[in-house]
């Protein structure tokens, strides 16, 4: 039985000593994180390289759909809505696949990510967006699949796809305007209930100015469409520091009504404790 035993664990050792040795991957990852004006876009791809083989047209057919790259799906993903050649390309995360041809290549936004490659079943209902851009032949051949982007304005980027002696850029658009018009506005017309209401939690849990957290917690619940009850429960807890326990009994009433209604039973709890404690007082 103990030679059983022995021999098992010569079995296993040696498995986890193979299962730990790492080597080269013959297509590397990698990771790309660029912000076009106030948009993130950042891709994730493997990187296959030609090593003298006839890529486009060989290795890679003419008129059918490439996963652009290797391994698993290459990725892009945008953190806001982006228009490539007038059409709307909702944020999110794609896989991009192409279909490269001696005139055109055709560039695919796809739902799913989840693919190794391509799909086993390409499910047009699954195309968020198709471009087609026009190929241009470099002077130089790119030993490395690379894709990029580049072209960097604050509206717009071009999405580049080149390998061997061909290059591929998409024009894509950004809302920086939109975003930036936005969010000047939103700063000319002063600070939102929720700045005050985190002025007056820093205030409240650093032992700061308590009358000026309360001041602060006022506001906020003046500028409040609904009354969050994580609102007056703050407010309840910084009057009972500043010792007005009866304006602190009233604000965790409302919070009590407000946690009930939206059933935070951790809220409840705490605001019927609280009560019932400065209710003795």
């Amino acid at each position: 039985m103990k030679k059983i035993i022995i021999a098992l664990a010569i079995i296993l050792a040696n498995f986890s000593i193979e299962a730990q040795v790492k080597t080269p991957q013959s297509s590397p990852k990698a990771t790309i994180q660029q912000s076009v004006g106030l948009t993130d876009v950042e891709i994730e791809y493997s990187r296959p390289s030609a090593r003298g083989r006839a890529v486009f047209g060989n290795l890679i057919p003419f008129g059918k759909v490439w996963r652009t790259g290797a391994n698993e799906n290459t990725t892009i993903s945008f953190s806001d809505d982006v228009v490539i050649d007038g059409k709307t390309l909702k944020k999110g995360k794609y896989s991009l696949y192409t279909v490269p041809k001696i005139e055109s290549w055709e560039i695919i936004f796809y739902k799913t990510t989840d693919n190794w490659g391509n799909p086993e079943e390409w499910k047009e209902e699954n195309v968020a967006l198709r471009a087609t851009v026009k190929p241009e032949t470099l002077n130089k051949s790119v030993d490395t699949f690379t894709i990029g982007i580049s072209g960097l304005d604050n509206n717009f980027a071009f999405l580049e796809i080149s390998w061997e002696n061909s290059y591929v850029a998409l024009k894509f658009e950004v809302p920086t305007q939109k975003k930036a018009t936005a969010n000047i506005e939103r700063a000319l017309s002063g600070p939102a209930s929720a700045d005050y209401f985190a002025a007056a939690q820093f205030l409240f849990q650093s032992n700061g100015d308590n009358v000026k957290a309360l001041e602060y917690i006022n506001k906020s619940l003046e500028l409040a469409k609904d009354k969050p009850f994580w609102y007056n429960r703050l407010k309840s807890l910084i009057q009972a520091k500043l010792g007005d326990k009866k304006g602190a009994i009233e604000s965790a009433k409302a919070s009590l009504a407000a946690a009930e209604l939206a059933k935070n039973q951790d809220y409840v709890k705490m605001n019927k404790d609280s009560i019932a404690e400065w209710s003795k007082s």
